[in-house]
């Protein structure tokens, strides 16, 4: 049963939080503010993270920031009154994955809570199905009806990096960051160029799934029936 750390300043939404991720099958861990949910989620680790942002002795970009540090893949979901762009914002550079503002509906909660733990659980995974290609992070290997091939490190990691999310489409800029890094300084139609490779490497027909262009976005894999 996954744990879930709750930091919340407000007694009344924490006991709403608790019943519902309770009656979703979930452990829940309970802090007043950040200072206290950081202490108790380096005794706990917890599976996820649900926090508010305006709390006493450390509020919650704080929170996410030290988070962040010490737990890598540590969903966390931003709950809270700021509905404003910028709280946003700040909230997502600070590496939230998911922002819900109050009031919220109980389903909805609930929905976003098991869609984030169920995305880490496929990125932290060391083998992907897709289709019929299967994708070993650990052997940096992939394989189509048990042949194995070796291709390019940067097509590894970009093609895991798309079959990690299947349907959830990627900025360009996103993906340049997460393969080659912030400081890439190259052409941006490198990541093109990675894309027609695999492509031509990974035709549809034959491997079930296929990388479509999102105009004016970026890129997604899908799954083919």
């Amino acid at each position: 049963m996954s744990k879930i750390l709750i930091a919340d300043d407000d007694p009344n939404i924490r006991e709403l939080v608790r019943a519902l991720l309770k009656s979703g099958g979930f452990e829940v861990i309970e802090a007043a503010d950040g200072a206290d949910a950081l202490e108790k989620s380096a005794d706990e680790t917890p599976a996820m993270a649900i926090i508010d942002i305006m709390m006493p002795n450390m509020d919650g970009y704080e929170l996410c920031r030290a988070l962040r540090e010490y737990y890598e893949n540590l969903p966390v979901l931003m709950l809270t009154a700021k509905a404003e762009l910028p709280a946003k914002v700040k909230g997502f550079e600070l590496g939230a994955d998911d922002y819900l503002t109050k009031p919220f509906e109980g389903d909805e909660l609930l929905l976003r809570v098991k869609a984030l733990l169920r995305r880490y659980k496929i990125e932290t995974s060391q083998v992907l199905q897709i289709g019929r290609l299967t994708v070993d992070r650990s052997s940096y290997s992939v394989s189509n009806g048990g042949v194995r091939e070796d291709i390019p490190m940067k097509e590894f990691e970009l093609l895991f990096k798309l079959a990690g999310f299947p349907g959830r489409t990627f900025s360009r800029d996103g993906l340049i960051e997460d393969i080659w890094g912030y400081d890439f300084d190259g052409n941006e139609r490198t990541l093109d160029v990675h894309i027609s490779r695999l492509r031509e490497r990974f035709p549809s027909e034959a491997c079930g799934f296929k990388i479509t262009t999102v105009r004016g976005l970026g890129y997604r894999l899908e799954v083919l029936q």
